[in-house]
């Protein structure tokens, strides 16, 4: 993926999170790779972008 392209991915993963706020990160990922045709080998990445931008949100919350 090129770099460019790998941070607009990330940005609308974020945004995407924000919205939904998914309760499963990993499916939540999985299903946006499956949707949006993303090359293999990100989930991980993406899994741990999506988890630390729930608990941003969380903390700000409290």
């Amino acid at each position: 993926m090129a770099k460019r392209g790998h941070n607009e991915v990330k940005e609308s993963l974020k945004e995407l999170t924000r919205i939904f706020q998914p309760k499963d990160p990993r499916k939540f990922v999985r299903d946006y790779i499956r949707k949006y045709r993303i090359t293999g080998g990100y989930e991980d990445e993406l899994t741990v972008l999506v988890e630390h931008e729930l608990g941003k949100m969380r903390s700000s919350v409290g």
